[in-house]
Order: structure tokens, then sequence, then C-alpha cells
């Protein structure tokens, strides 16, 4: 049966408090000590994984996390075609999904890499990056490639089914709207199986389920996906 991957937003972003973290507890730990405390190590942290294993969800929850506690952050990932300069005051950088950067790209996470580390001020920033292999298995520059393994490295697991349904179940309490067991296997039979997407779908679905004040049904999300433009 084919699965259906949507093209759809978040109305509420990830943290590291909704992470669902499953086999992962040691990165989401270590995470969440690095982007709490304001004198963090300056030692690399690059996580690797396959799709759906929480990569992006994590890097962004940092980022956001950062930018609450006043931190200016440089966020590099592959739709960026241009990126900028290193910027003097970002406190860290983030370099998402680092196995689809361009040659353009790379040499910009290399640059933003070398400043961070060895910066003119003397004051290190931390970098935290991301990849769907280990650093060894980049198919990357070889001074960027390398300097992506310097640090700690955690590798992400994909959920078992039971727990992305217990994400979704979670996602959904905290929504305060009842997804029945019918249409949760109806969600994880037919659509992508990616974390992420999943939630996305439910976030649209409660929000049509509110346009159209109807209760959360099989028939509703055929309804809202015939909808869907």
């Amino acid at each position: 049966m084919k699965q259906i991957a949507l093209d759809i937003g978040l109305a509420t972003g990830p943290s590291l408090r909704n992470f669902m973290a499953g086999p992962n507890l040691a990165a989401l730990e270590h995470l969440v000590l690095w982007s709490g405390y304001d004198k963090r190590s300056p030692v690399p942290t690059y996580l690797w994984g396959e799709s759906g294993s929480g990569k992006s969800h994590l890097l962004r929850a940092v980022f956001a996390q950062l930018q609450e506690q006043g931190s200016p952050v440089g966020w590099l990932d592959a739709s960026i075609a241009e990126p900028p300069a290193f910027q003097e005051n970002w406190r860290v950088v983030v370099l998402d999904d680092v196995h689809l950067y361009t040659a353009v790209q790379q040499q910009a996470a290399f640059n933003w890499f070398v400043n961070a580390t060895s910066p003119s001020d003397g004051q290190q920033r931390w970098v935290l990056a991301s990849g769907k292999v280990p650093p060894s298995d980049l198919q990357l520059r070889e001074d960027l490639r390398t300097r992506l393994g310097w640090g700690h490295i955690f590798h992400l697991q994909v959920l078992s089914e039971s727990e992305r349904r217990a994400v979704l179940r979670q996602n959904a309490d905290e929504r305060g709207i009842f997804l029945s067991d019918d249409v949760m296997d109806f969600m994880l039979n037919r659509f992508s199986r990616d974390l992420g997407n999943l939630v996305q779908l439910l976030d649209q679905l409660d929000g049509y389920a509110l346009q159209t004040q109807r209760a959360i049904t099989i028939p509703l999300l055929k309804s809202m996906l015939e909808d869907t433009p």
C-alpha cells in the first residue's frame, strides 16, 4: 500500500520537551545539558541517523531554545542556497542535514566551523550538526568531514511502532483531542511513518476538525485530504 508524505507546516514547533526519546535518551540528555548551560563546552556534537530518527527535530528544538535565551545562533541547512558569512555575535553554530550540502554550502560550513572553534576573540562556540550517516561515511570535503567527527557523536534510532503511537497519543492529549485506535491505525498504515510527518498530519487534522466542528474520525481525515490542494 502506497504511503503518502504530506507537505504541511507545524503550528507548534519542535522542542526538547516534546521529543519522544525512546532509545535516544543519551542524545536528548546531552542536548538538554548543553543548550541549558550558558558556559557550555565548545566540543562539537554530531547526530546521525536515518530519516525519521529525529535529527532535525532536535536541532530545531535547540535552535529555538537558544533563541529564547537570547543567544544568537547561526543556522545552515540544505535549503539555504547562499549561506551568509560567519557572524561574530553567534554563540552557537547549527548545521542540519550536512549530507545534502552543495559545494558552496560545504565551504560555508567549513568556514563557520573554523571560526566557531578557533575564533579571533578566543571564545570558542559550540557546533551542533546532523547527517544521515556517521562522519566517516559522509561524502563531503575532507577538512569538513573530519571536523564533524571531532567531538560527541550520537547515533539516533528510529522509534518503534509502539513508540510512534505513544508520541501521537501524547500530542493528541496535549491538544485535548480524542484520537481513536482506528484513526491511529489509519495514519500509521496509510501515511509516511516519519514521525515529524505524522505529528504534522495530526496538527493539520486538529485544525480541520475545529474548522468543520466535527470529531476526528477516518471519514473526516479522508475529507480533509480531498479538500487539501
